[in-house]
């Protein structure tokens, strides 16, 4: 009887056990960097973001769901102070140097084997994040652009100058032609396909970038397509594409902006109609179940645009939880990988 009782208690254990493990993903391996850097807009403020984001508890809560994290600290960013635009662009040689140094950061974070989370700063600094992540690797990748604008200007398109809204132009091999020479750009080799390229959450596109995603035939899921398709299809249909030849590690590239500015409203270009909160974590959910991602940019928070604390601190757990969705936690909840259930 003793016995019987004794082996029915360890099978109910077993039970629990893997009922409880049935979401459980291997431990992710982090590697953290800040890239405290503003120079791609015009708008001070964003360079907070990486440390906001810190400071509101990301390592510790990376660590509760049983990742490994190595924080790599701020890279540190050249003052150039005499930096007249060429053309159209604005401060390209401050922009150039400090995408190279993030991009040293970044393939180091690759090298050394971790999952790379950068945490921005503008959104410029995805020429730095991507193309380090893409050297680092020596393959190609996918990206996926979770952003309200397309980002994808070039230097003789954009109607700004400002880098911001042109870093995709730089990455993509087909745009090549179409890039003219810059100070401290020389470095950049493209180093993605269009064919490799989702947008998604996309709201505000100037009729430049419209011509080039359908030139291109670049995949794109605008808000239109997110409400007719909702997001779980969304993002079904963005896996789909991306694994159709060759499952290509993922570059997952996060403007706090992608998320409606209800939520997010501490963010240099605020667009209304966005991603509502659930969505926008969804996106991070359901990229971590592919078991592909490989790095993660979240960029843009700006606590200088929030008019009060609360529009800050909503704007920072924000993003703070879409780079903990990327690495495991789930809304339904999460327990230690290797809990059972303790004997009475």
């Amino acid at each position: 009887m003793v016995l019987a009782r004794g082996l029915l208690q360890v099978a109910f254990r077993t039970i629990i056990c893997k009922r409880n493990n049935h979401h459980h993903h291997q431990p992710f391996s982090v590697g953290v960097v800040g890239a405290p850097f503003s120079k791609g807009q015009p708008r001070g403020g964003v360079e907070k973001g990486p440390d906001l984001i810190r400071a509101a508890g990301l390592v510790d809560r990376l660590q509760a769901l049983g990742c490994a994290v190595r924080d790599y600290g701020n890279v540190t960013f050249e003052e150039l102070p005499s930096d007249e635009p060429v053309g159209r662009v604005k401060r390209p040689r401050t922009v150039g140097s400090a995408n190279q140094r993030l991009a040293e950061a970044v393939h180091k974070v690759k090298r050394d084997g971790h999952t790379s989370v950068m945490l921005g700063g503008d959104h410029s600094l995805a020429i730095g994040s991507i193309h380090g992540h893409a050297t680092a690797i020596q393959k190609e990748l996918s990206v996926v652009w979770v952003d309200a604008h397309a980002d994808i200007n070039t230097p003789l398109t954009s109607p700004t100058g400002n880098v911001h809204g042109q870093p995709m132009s730089y990455l993509i091999h087909e745009l090549r032609s179409k890039i003219p020479p810059l100070p401290n750009f020389s470095w950049i080799k493209p180093c993605v396909s269009a064919r490799d390229l989702v947008y998604i959450g996309l709201r505000d596109v100037d009729p430049e970038e419209h011509y080039i995603l359908k030139l291109l035939g670049i995949k794109v899921f605008s808000m239109t397509e997110v409400d007719r398709l909702g997001i779980h299809r969304v993002m079904e249909e963005t896996c789909d594409y991306l694994s159709s030849t060759v499952k290509k590690p993922i570059h997952l590239s996060y403007d706090i902006d992608a998320i409606d500015p209800a939520v997010t409203p501490a963010t240099g270009t605020p667009v209304v109609g966005g991603l509502t909160y659930r969505e926008g974590l969804y996106v991070t959910e359901h990229l971590c179940q592919t078991g592909l991602l490989s790095a993660v940019d979240l960029v843009e928070v700006n606590p200088d645009r929030g008019r009060t604390e609360a529009e800050v601190q909503s704007t920072v757990s924000t993003a703070l939880d879409v780079v903990l969705g990327c690495f495991g936690r789930l809304r339904e909840g999460n327990h230690p990988a290797d809990y059972c259930m303790p004997e009475p």
